[in-house]
């Protein structure tokens, strides 16, 4: 296989670094070669989500001209994944490269499940673990299957977190209900949204859940914050992870 690169979202760079690095292990530990573009920069999401298309088609354009060369993309966000796929057609109508760079970019659990074909990951986490179904790659990436469709229910994360050793995956009463965050949402609405983080904080603390995970460390921003603000003790880790430390052993109590 030929090298992955890892496009990495600007608040994971900048607030979560830990989740790139996780995410770098465990698609090596998983035989993949990683290479990291090291002048990549914002894919130009928040722009587009304000409305200001201009403003985002540079960034856009920039982030064609890193990932262009690469046969795969992986990144550890369904949202920006979703801006790359979904929204640069919008953004550069007239950019050839586009489908070809939107067709190789895929969210870390997608390309774990659709690329490399695996249906498990081999690890132990014993530990009560709530999914927050991340709105973007839910509904744009289709990595689960929202409770409005009337389909046979299928979801690529839950197929690989419940598949490690130890876990107890807990069900949350409103299993793909959105967290409040929606970026610019979460400023311009601010009390809707804290309303629907505490709303979520609340149901995976009925549930039972140790830790809650998801694929888009944005979505656990905004859930960790509403869980310290009402004195929480759940833990908020992104899907890789879960992943690194169950593959690492690092999830498992040293003995007494």
């Amino acid at each position: 296989m030929d090298p992955v690169a890892l496009f990495i979202p600007c608040y994971v760079d900048q607030l979560y670094p830990a989740v790139g690095l996780a995410t770098a292990r465990v698609l090596e530990r998983l035989g993949v070669k990683v290479e990291y573009p090291e002048d990549q920069t914002c894919c130009g999401q928040p722009m587009a989500n304000a409305g200001a298309t201009a403003a985002a088609a540079p960034l856009a354009s920039h982030h064609l001209d890193v990932f262009e060369k690469y046969a795969q993309v992986v990144c550890p966000s369904g949202s920006c994944t979703a801006m790359v796929r979904q929204h640069y057609h919008d953004v550069l109508p007239h950019d050839p490269r586009v489908g070809t760079v939107a067709g190789r970019t895929y969210e870390l659990c997608e390309f774990i499940t659709d690329v490399l074909g695996l249906r498990r990951i081999e690890g132990v986490y014993p530990r009560k673990v709530a999914i927050h179904q991340s709105c973007h790659g839910l509904r744009e990436l289709r990595l689960g299957t929202g409770s409005e469709r009337m389909l046979e229910p299928s979801n690529k994360v839950r197929l690989l977190v419940s598949s490690l050793g130890g876990i107890q995956l807990v069900d949350l009463a409103r299993p793909d209900e959105c967290c409040g965050f929606g970026g610019l949402f979460s400023l311009d609405e601010a009390a809707v949204s804290g309303a629907m983080g505490r709303d979520r904080v609340a149901d995976q603390m009925r549930a039972g859940a140790d830790v809650v995970t998801a694929v888009d460390m944005s979505c656990l921003m905004h859930l960790d914050g509403v869980a310290r603000r009402g004195r929480s003790p759940l833990q908020f880790l992104h899907v890789a992870q879960v992943f690194d430390a169950a593959m690492s052993g690092a999830a498992v109590p040293a003995p007494a």
